[in-house]
């Protein structure tokens, strides 16, 4: 039986169609939840006059969905109700493919192994989510002992795209000195501080064993077609030690020396759209927007915050950073070129029909998913139910 939500027959007029080389006013044809080709009549016509269509966005990291899963301290208890709501935020927000940046890491509570788990089985019994919403699992190197654990779970889940993290506080360890926050992170883990404590000196004192550990690991992922990165590289060498070892991905680094190494070397750097919102980041990084102005960005990530691919772009555009097109191909394009996404990131004849129509004033209207809505409001609702 054939899904009706794909049976649409539609043909988008009047808007400015962002195409691979640039806006143009052209008929946008969907049918079967892909695009056709300019000028093969399809359907109802839809009048978007005044609107931009745009593809939709592809989002390489985010991990803004644990406010859903954990409003206050501790998971909900039904995690599939708070994906539900995950999934009306990333459609509200233009997002049609979300990669969703979980935890593994002895940090505990949402970012612990037990939670990780709970979260994949989630998603794999989700029903009637929208966004094509994918997974990363953030595992941190210094975890030796659940390697096997986690490599087990990336095979059950079908996990396509691992970072690997190391957020140990080896300078104060080194020093014997009480790590910043201890008695925070030990609550939020469950433990004691003396315990937490002594749980993180013993993960740094086995450090040594850690560059052969993550190799092994890494290899046996790629041969299974994992895609690897690595993330918060502070240092050219940093970089090289996590390409060594087959991580070719470098997640917001944080300095510049290291996002050049990496883009000299072909690694695709993805930094985070909210560093570009506020104008800098908020932990003293790297400031994003003068990375793409130097030609070193392959994405921009929500990071934290949904909204902020699109706010990125938008006041990238209007501050001259880059235009449109090279703008919103760091969280379209290029993004699903770094996922290996052949199919979408772009508004052409024989691609999924992602895509979001947007107002003047840079509000989301409609968006779209493989040619199902998932998300409209205001004037172009009213446009497709007057139709």
């Amino acid at each position: 039986m054939s899904d009706p939500a794909l049976d649409l027959a539609l043909d988008l007029t009047g808007a400015e169609v962002l195409l691979p080389d640039g806006l143009a006013q052209v008929t946008l044809g969907v049918r079967d939840g892909v695009l056709t080709a300019p000028g093969q009549r399809q359907g109802r016509a839809i009048d978007l006059s005044g609107f931009r269509i745009l593809p939709g966005i592809v989002d390489l990291h985010g991990d803004g969905f644990e406010r859903h899963l954990a409003p206050r301290r501790g998971a909900m208890k039904n995690l599939g109700d708070g994906l539900m709501s995950v999934d009306a935020e990333l459609a509200a927000n233009g997002i049609t493919t979300a990669v969703l940046a979980q935890f593994w890491s002895w940090e505990g509570g949402m970012r612990s192994p037990d939670f990780a788990q709970r979260f994949l089985t989630a998603l794999d019994a989700a029903e009637g989510l929208l966004t094509d919403m994918r997974v990363q699992l953030r595992f941190e190197s210094h975890l030796l002992s659940d390697y096997a654990a986690f490599e087990a779970a990336v095979d059950a889940h079908g996990v396509p795209y691992v970072v690997f993290n190391d957020h140990l506080p080896h300078a104060a360890l080194e020093k014997g000195k009480k790590p910043p926050r201890l008695t925070g992170q030990a609550l939020k883990s469950g433990r004691s501080p003396e315990a937490h404590l002594a749980l993180l000196k013993a993960l740094h004192d086995a450090r040594d064993a850690v560059p052969e550990a993550v190799a092994r690991l890494a290899a046996r992922l790629a041969a299974k077609g994992v895609r690897l990165g690595s993330h918060d590289d502070d240092t050219a060498e940093t970089r090289a030690f996590w390409r060594a070892r087959g991580l070719a991905i470098s997640e917001f680094p944080e300095t510049r020396a290291a996002a050049e190494a990496a883009q000299a070397a072909g690694d695709p750097v993805v930094m985070g759209a909210p560093n570009v919102v506020r104008g800098g980041s908020h932990s003293g990084n790297v400031t994003a927007s003068e990375l793409v102005a130097e030609g070193l960005v392959d994405a921009l990530a929500s990071d934290y915050h949904y909204p902020a691919p699109k706010q990125a772009v938008l006041r990238m555009v209007e501050e001259g950073v880059c235009d449109l097109a090279t703008g919103w191909a760091l969280i379209s394009a290029r993004p699903a070129a770094v996922l290996g996404l052949s199919d979408r990131g772009t508004l052409e004849a024989g691609k999924r029909a992602d895509l979001i129509v947007m107002a003047p004033d840079g509000r989301i209207g409609a968006t779209l998913v493989g040619g199902r809505v998932s998300h409209m409001a205001g004037d172009v609702a009213a446009r497709f139910m007057a139709a």
